[in-house]
């Protein structure tokens, strides 16, 4: 048996299974609702019940008081519904409603996805749940203090792990502790979530992705949120690389594609022998692509010089500089 939940003011309407809380059901639905530890232990997910009724199975949480369960609220990690609900909360909408925090961090996953491409999976404490948008960044502090940027690469409603892409960079401090000396169940301190590169999802047109190289990940990570909240509006990925080896997770947007969910455009700057598909710069294959390109949201994530060789192609075609957005980053050894 499922219930119905409608969200005020937003108007999101989403079910709740049989024997799940309301923040699951609205994560697995691919809402963006406030939270924190989602053990009920913080108060960082409390809602108001407008109408309907919750229960809590393991009894009611501590941060809720008896004057606030009066007045309708609900911690909604933990309250389960018993009918349909109407349900009052803030939904989280631009990066300025995340807040920033410092954790510790337990490597549970790597995992080489190309010759040097390695994925890094970390895992929070037990009790503690990062709040963020699909294509924010984090930073990982070093022992010194000293940070390194890396964007996330999941989604919200996937949050067991944060995930990242680490490219080796030739030189580079980090990045050659990542792939030389790195172990599971190393601890790592990390800082976040930052930026301004998520989904606007109260637009109404068509979404172009640009990303190179491992500008990938938070493109995966805001693809990946878009397809879990139904987003009907039409998507094209075009990934730009040197080679085809160096798309590193070509099944996966391929599965993408399959199940209809995206268009997607490979385009490779430095093809070897047998490479099929689109060789050249990946801005340059968009605009022989797209006539107007003024009709899109554009995403693009990458080095700083395919960032600014997108903006000023595209700028000249008419796209308004209000629906450009963008993650740029250098790869240097003494950033890496």
């Amino acid at each position: 048996m499922s219930f119905k939940i409608t969200v005020e003011p937003s108007g999101h309407v989403f079910s709740v299974n049989d024997g799940e809380t309301i923040l699951d059901a609205a994560l697995r639905h691919g809402l963006s609702f406030p939270y924190g530890c989602r053990n009920g232990g913080c108060g960082a997910c409390k809602g108001k019940v407008v109408a309907g009724e919750v229960s809590y199975p393991a009894g009611q949480p501590g941060c809720l008081s008896d004057t606030e369960e009066a007045i309708g609220q609900v911690v909604v990690c933990q309250a389960r519904p018993l009918g349909d609900v109407v349900l009052e909360v803030h939904e989280i909408g631009k990066s300025k409603d995340v807040p920033i925090r410092r954790y510790p961090t337990k490597v549970v996953q790597m995992e080489q996805l190309s010759e040097d491409v390695m994925r890094l999976c970390l895992k929070l404490p037990e009790n503690d749940r990062m709040l963020f948008l699909a294509g924010q960044y984090i930073d990982i502090i070093l022992p010194d203090g000293r940070r390194r940027s890396f964007s996330l690469a999941n989604a919200p409603h996937n949050d067991e792990v944060l995930e990242l892409h680490v490219r080796h960079v030739e030189g580079g401090e980090f990045t050659g502790y990542v792939f030389g000396q790195m172990k599971e169940k190393d601890i790592v301190q990390i800082e976040g979530p930052y930026g301004d590169f998520y989904l606007r999802e109260e637009s109404p047109r068509p979404m172009l992705f640009l990303a190179g190289g491992t500008g990938f990940a938070p493109i995966k990570g805001i693809i990946e949120h878009a397809l879990q909240e139904g987003v009907s509006r039409p998507m094209t990925l075009y990934w730009g690389t040197r080679t085809a080896a160096d798309q590193y997770l070509a099944g996966l947007v391929e599965g993408w594609q399959h199940q209809g969910g995206l268009n997607y455009v490979p385009v490779l700057s430095e093809p070897e022998a047998g490479d099929g598909g689109r060789h050249g710069f990946v801005h340059q294959a968009v605009v022989e692509d797209v006539a107007d390109v003024g009709g899109y949201d554009v995403y693009v994530s990458g080095p700083p010089v395919m960032v600014a060789a997108a903006r000023e192609a595209f700028m000249q075609r008419g796209l308004p500089k209000g629906q450009f957005y963008f993650d740029s980053f250098e790869f240097a050894s003494d950033r890496q």
